[in-house]
């Protein structure tokens, strides 16, 4: 395994998931958790497991972003010598191989930034917004890719190149990490190796309807800062967004009154749509779910609109964003210990 290699966990009120998370990294590698105001002891336990503790200052609005910056920072002024940094959610745990698979590829590959490979619910059976969270996140195909999520394997010297993650944003920082990342030639991949469990403890459609707002503030943000670039990043999400989560209906009923109410037969492009995408989702082999799943990226528009409409309010009223939760802190447990095959 390679010396070269350091950890950033970050959480806040993760409870037994963090205590599983660090339970799952390899013993001998520096990690650093990264605590942002958990009030569950969450910061203890970490120090009890063997990681460097550091507390994010909450003086400033939270943010992943800087979160996994103040992780990095720590981390490389205490091991200068690492030159790939996994990070870790701290609901996550990651799989044996993955560090020697990830640090393995991007040894071969001298202008990959980032690597990342399967990330799989760890629950998947509680709900169908847990079963949907493990299929999207196998859609990246292997090989190179645009964007990442926050669980990735990166070459230090990149994210140094590109000054790390963009801290005010409070949502979608890993893709647009990644557009600055591919700007400078350093190339993302996805490899066909188990990476990680995720668990993201959703069950309630107020969750995955918040999720999905968060969604929509990402890819407005996005687009403002990237949308004029060569791979219009964000464009795509507004627009779908807005075509159908505000265009088509607002149309149809403004339209109802002058066409005598033949407008509103525009609103059978829903139950259309619907059908194209149930069966789009059962050629990808997802037929039990096809139809459901259909359904809620239809109704995830509406929420799309929703972050961004947050987004320009935001933007033209100068107050700076805040962070769209839809995870509930999880208990701590009352003692904590070393997990099996944990790290010390």
């Amino acid at each position: 395994m390679s010396p070269r290699v350091g950890i950033v966990v970050i959480g806040r009120n993760e409870g037994e998931r963090l205590v599983r998370c660090l339970g799952s990294l390899p013993a001998g590698l520096p990690a650093v958790y990264v605590d942002s105001g958990s009030t569950d002891g969450s910061a203890a336990a970490a120090l009890g497991l063997g990681a460097a503790v550091v507390e994010l200052d909450l003086s400033k609005p939270f943010t992943a972003a800087r979160a996994r910056n103040t992780g990095l920072s720590s981390l490389m002024a205490n091991h200068p010598g690492v030159g790939l940094v996994q990070f870790v959610d701290g609901d996550c745990e990651l799989d044996n191989g993955w560090i020697e698979a990830g640090a393995a590829f991007l040894a071969r590959e001298g202008r990959a930034g980032g690597v990342f490979g399967r990330l799989r619910e760890r629950f998947p059976e509680r709900s169908l917004y847990n079963r949907l969270c493990d299929l999207e996140w196998d859609e990246a195909p292997v090989g190179e890719v645009r964007a990442c999520g926050g669980i990735v394997m990166m070459r230090a010297a990149a994210l140094s190149e590109v000054g790390g993650f963009r801290e005010d944003l409070i949502a979608g920082e890993e893709p647009e990490l990644c557009v600055r990342l591919r700007e400078r030639g350093w190339g993302i991949h996805r490899i066909d190796a188990e990476m990680a469990l995720h668990d993201a403890a959703m069950t309630r459609f107020g969750q995955w309807w918040r999720r999905a707002v968060r969604a929509g503030h990402a890819g407005a943000e996005g687009a403002w800062l990237h949308g004029r670039g060569r791979d219009r990043h964000g464009v795509r999400t507004v627009a779908s967004a807005l075509v159908w989560g505000l265009g088509l209906p607002v149309a149809a009923v403004a339209a109802a009154v002058v066409t005598g109410g033949w407008s509103l037969l525009a609103l059978l492009l829903y139950p259309l749509q619907w059908a194209r995408l149930t069966a789009r989702e059962s050629r990808r082999g997802r037929k039990g779910v096809a139809g459901r799943y259909a359904a809620l990226l239809l109704v995830s528009k509406f929420a799309h609109v929703t972050g961004i409409g947050r987004f320009l309010v935001g933007r033209l009223s100068h107050r700076p964003p805040t962070l769209i939760e839809h995870k509930a802190a999880q208990a701590p447990q009352s003692a904590v210990g070393t997990p099996a095959g944990g790290r010390v």
